[in-house]
């Protein structure tokens, strides 16, 4: 008779798999499939309404997404819809300026009850608190008194929602000064490196002073810093040294906010365009407060390639969100989260989503932290194809709703992802690693 292995007294033992405790991450145990559930350790999961409101035609015009996709009357449907896509994690802004009218002044009407709206669905927003302008009265990103005034808002924000523990101070800071201060699109529409460089230390300065007042009022608060992801390939056998510096300058923002020190090649040209050593310092002294979460916002036309005669051709996903990500985070060593993605023909959107998806699973497979994902936006949005400088009307099909609120394709390809991935954490294991709500404390890069 041949002898009975290990097996045969496990099984008259134990019985045939399906073993008491298997539940507990055995063999039985989640695989992380089913909608999202609201706890600390679950991978967020977003969407987000768009909200820019910048100036144009010399501050003749101020463009309001959020008026113009109709927001402003629709925000209860609107946010209804986050929650019917499945979704607990929405990043949302504040128009910033109509709501601080003046110093010590402002206006929460809208505010309040958005912001209630959100609380009672219990839906976590990220609050986007500036999106490409500021008041009227504020001026535009040339103003040095920016980062003070700005400070006083982001104050008084956290102290009128005291639940909101994520916080995006100043989006995209990068594309900010570049489209305000050199490309002549936006705000001061200045076509300058000074205007660049001090749009785009202003920005930055005000994000940090910002952050520190919300840490003041929210010590546990998780800065998610959304900035774009760029990259421009040159055909060319020798490279222009205007294409290197627009390379290195894609990390601008991010260095002075995380305290990393640039090039030289790139110190040089800051100082050679307004900043001061004294300034540089003050950014190098560290990182602001809180739990910071780098957030990288890819599009297909983020990457551009440069011809020979000069020419630039918008390139989509050459080397992708992946590869681009990974040069920020190697840079940065910062929990990652995709935060915003999107494009504009509405029958290319349930692939480019996926795409985004297998992009994000890759890095999380590589030991990456990446967090959090958002398809960007909730609704479609109008006039991006010109970046918001002409007012055509045009209606970029990029939602996941179009603005009679009808679900565009994507959102079916949205909901099958949330259906089979919903409840995985935030980074493998995440449930021993939940976001603690203690207060931030530690800055440790080792």
């Amino acid at each position: 008779m041949a002898q009975k292995g290990f097996l045969d007294r496990i099984k008259k033992q134990f019985g045939d798999g399906n073993y008491e405790g298997d539940q507990f991450g055995g063999a039985g145990g989640h695989d992380g499939s089913g909608l999202p559930v609201n706890t600390p350790g679950n991978f967020m999961f977003a969407t987000g309404i768009e909200c820019s409101y910048p100036t144009i035609q010399h501050g003749k015009v101020r463009r309001d997404l959020l008026r113009e996709c109709g927001h402003y009357e629709r925000f209860k449907e609107d946010l209804g819809l986050v929650r019917e896509m499945g979704l607990n994690v929405l990043r949302y802004g504040l128009p910033y300026y109509s709501i601080h009218q003046g110093s010590g002044k402002f206006d929460w009407s809208f505010a309040d009850e958005a912001m209630a709206e959100i609380k009672r669905l219990n839906i976590t927003p990220i609050l986007d608190l500036m999106h490409f302008g500021v008041p009227d009265w504020i001026g535009d990103y040339q103003n040095p008194d920016l980062p003070v005034l700005f400070a006083e808002f982001a104050g008084a924000v956290a102290e009128r929602y005291p639940w909101v523990r994520y916080y995006t101070p100043v989006n995209e800071i990068y594309v900010t000064a570049r489209l305000s201060g050199k490309e002549g699109a936006w705000n001061e529409q200045l076509k300058t490196d000074k205007g660049f460089v001090t749009a785009l230390k202003h920005c930055v300065a005000a994000s940090i002073m910002g952050n520190h007042e919300i840490v003041k009022r929210r010590n546990d608060c998780v800065i998610v810093q959304s900035e774009s992801a760029e990259y421009t390939h040159e055909i060319k056998a020798t490279p222009s040294p205007q294409i290197m510096l627009e390379n290195e300058l894609r990390f601008l923002s991010l260095d002075l906010l995380y305290a990393n020190q640039p090039s030289a090649s790139v110190a040089m040209y800051m100082m050679d365009n307004g900043l001061t050593r004294e300034e540089y310092d003050w950014f190098m002294a560290g990182k602001p407060p809180g739990y910071q979460v780098m957030g990288n916002d890819y599009y297909g036309r983020n990457e551009r390639i440069k011809l020979p005669d000069g020419s630039i051709e918008t390139s989509m996903d050459v080397l992708g969100w992946y590869e681009i990500t990974k040069d920020y985070y190697e840079r940065y060593r910062m929990p990652v989260m995709h935060t915003e993605t999107n494009v504009f023909e509405a029958d290319l959107a349930p692939i480019w989503l996926l795409k985004q998806w297998v992009s994000v699973m890759r890095m999380r497979r590589d030991g990456v932290p990446v967090i959090g994902f958002t398809w960007y936006s909730l609704i479609d949005q109008m006039d991006w194809d010109s970046q918001l400088k002409e007012v055509n009307n045009h209606v970029n099909a990029c939602g996941l709703y179009d603005l009679d609120r009808k679900p565009r394709p994507v959102a079916e390809t949205y909901k099958m992802l949330l259906q089979e991935f919903g409840q995985i954490t935030i980074v493998p294991h995440a449930e021993m690693l939940e976001i603690t709500e203690r207060p931030a404390q530690l800055k440790v890069a080792t």
